[in-house]
This record gives structure tokens, C-alpha cells and sequence, in this order.
């Protein structure tokens, strides 16, 4: 028998105040956590659906929050264009490493944790349109450290943009070299400086994004070979730590020495930017540095006019 909206209306209103008095249970910490975060940087408490949407980038002090490689890919790609290379790599034990565990359980530890294979996801996307071999390392695994399937994988990626002859974008955020692969490790220092000699000679962009943090091995690579350099505003770039070269030479470093800013003062980067302009700026630069078109009708803009057509013809 239907019910009359008399009847439930009245219904609702027992039924919420039963569900009044039953007490309400207190967030538990990750709830809580899931909801809200604090700023590193000023102590702000942010709703973390706002922070998302504001790409973990604090809104009252510009702190970036540190994010992980396919959330970073989200931002750059355009939506569903990411397709993953080399997916399932992950590095084996030649040297039998223990320290308090065995390397191979550390690395299905790190696995688990980070739901990555490796500290780094490599791919070809597209940027506002434009082709590109993206490469994104993640600090949650190992602390972004560059092992052999690191270093094999930067290298594919690498010659991927090659193949391709499209321009090639790396995002670095890494501790340093593996120390469970020793020498192993340190190779891919010169294996991935010599791909991309052969990308220079090739004649494609190669764009490097230094984010938080980025240290040791990755820094005396690939992360600073780049034919352009961002940094992220407010990353901490260097070889060694602050404290190791404080130490070292015995001497008090600025304050804002390795910072982004500092590095910038000094020469060592092109620019510094804020999160939410990286991808804009990104696709600026790769349609910016596209090679000229021999044949003018093949460059054709809007208005009829060739982009290049008045060059190419004197």
C-alpha cells in the first residue's frame, strides 16, 4: 500500500532522531589524515580534496608537497595519453646484498608500499597535444634511488624519444645512487649521460625537471644535462647533504643554500616555476623548439600564412 507524504515525513523524523541518539564515533588518524593535511611550511590545516585540486601545492604559502610519479604524470599528460614502457622491471640481487634484511625483500617491501615496480614510471603522452617520452622517478620508492633497472629504464625512455623523434621530459626526485648495487649503480651514471649524447646529436629537446629532492648520482647525471632546466619552486637540489658539507669544509652554509631559488641566483638552473604553470610551460617550450618545415604549405597557420614560409624563402 503506498504511503502518504504525511506519513513519511513523519517516518523521517523518527528516523533521524534515532540516528541522534546514537553518539558519534571520533575520527580515527587516518581518517582524519585522509582529511586534512598541515602545511609543512606555515602550519596551515588544508581540506585534502582542496589541496588535490590545487595540485599539493599549499595555497596560503606556495610549499610544494612532495608527490608521487603517477600523480605527477596526471598533472603533465594529457588525460589517458600515458602509455607505460618497460612496465614490470624491477631490478635483480647480483651482489647479494644484506644489510638488516635481504636487498630482494627490501625491494618487495618498497613494491608494496609504493605499488610501484621500480623508483621510476617512463612512457611516451602527449602534452597540450604535443608528443613527448615522458620519465618520472618517485621518492616513495628506495628514496628515488638510481639502480640498474633505474638507470636501463631512463636509458629506454632515452631512446624511445629517439625512435620516435619526439622531445624527451624527465621529472628527477631521488636520494642518489643505490647502495645495494654498488658499482652497479654508479654505471648508470655514464650509461644514461651517453643516451642522451645520442639525443643531442639527434637533434631533439631534452628538458629536465628537478623536484624534491634531488641528490647525489641522479644530479651528476641526467638530471643536470638537460637543454633546459626547471626546478620546482622550493626543491632541494645537490650532490652531497648540507650537513656532509658543512662538515667538510667547516664552514656555515646560507640558509637557503641547494634550494631552487639559490641555484637559480647562481646560474646552475634556467628557471624556477610554481607546479600549477609546469605543464603549460612545458608544451610552450616543445612547440616553441619544433623543427622548422621545409615546405611552407605544410606549416600552413590559421590565416592562410606559413609559420616559417617567409624564412624558409630568403
Amino acid at each position: 500500500m503506498a504511503m502518504d507524504l504525511k506519513d513519511w515525513f513523519s517516518n523521517r523524523r523518527k528516523r533521524r532522531e534515532r540516528e541522534n541518539l546514537v553518539p558519534k564515533q571520533p575520527l580515527s588518524n587516518e581518517e582524519y589524515c585522509a582529511l586534512w593535511k598541515q602545511c609543512f611550511q606555515c602550519r596551515e590545516m588544508l581540506y585534502a580534496r582542496d589541496l588535490r585540486h590545487n595540485l599539493h601545492v599549499c595555497p596560503k604559502c606556495q610549499y610544494h608537497f612532495r608527490i608521487g610519479a603517477e600523480e605527477r604524470i596526471e598533472q603533465i599528460a594529457d588525460p589517458d595519453t600515458f602509455v607505460e614502457i618497460d612496465q614490470k622491471m624491477d631490478s635483480a640481487d647480483p651482489l647479494e646484498f644484506f644489510d638488516t634484511d635481504a636487498y630482494p625483500k627490501r625491494q618487495k617491501q618498497a613494491q608494496k608500499k609504493s605499488g610501484l615496480y621500480e623508483a621510476v614510471l617512463t612512457g611516451t603522452c602527449k602534452i597540450n597535444g604535443h608528443d613527448a617520452a615522458l620519465g618520472v622517478m618517485d621518492f616513495g620508492f628506495f628514496g628515488g634511488s638510481m639502480g640498474s633497472v633505474v638507470g636501463e629504464k631512463v636509458t629506454r625512455v632515452i631512446e624511445k624519444a629517439i625512435e620516435e623523434h619526439i622531445p624527451l621530459i624527465i621529472v628527477s626526485s631521488s636520494g642518489g645512487a643505490r647502495m645495494q648495487e654498488g658499482i652497479l649503480s654508479l654505471m648508470q651514471l655514464a650509461k644514461t649521460s651517453s643516451a642522451l649524447k645520442d639525443l643531442s646529436d639527434a637533434g631533439l629537446l631534452y628538458i629536465s625537471i628537478l623536484s624534491e629532492p634531488t641528490f647525489g648520482g641522479v644530479t651528476a647525471s641526467f638530471a643536470m644535462l638537460g637543454d633546459i632546466i626547471i626546478a620546482e619552486r622550493g626543491a632541494r637540489v645537490g650532490f652531497a647533504g648540507r650537513r656532509v658539507i658543512e662538515q667538510t669544509i667547516r664552514q656555515k652554509l646560507p640558509a637557503d643554500f641547494q634550494t631552487a631559488e639559490y641555484l637559480l641566483k647562481h646560474g646552475q638552473v634556467d628557471m624556477v616555476l610554481d607546479r600549477l604553470q609546469i605543464k603549460d610551460t612545458l608544451a610552450n617550450m616543445i612547440e616553441f623548439h619544433q623543427p622548422l618545415v621545409e615546405d611552407p604549405d605544410k606549416a600552413s597557420s590559421k590565416n592562410g600564412r606559413s609559420k616559417v614560409g617567409s624564412r624558409a624563402k630568403k
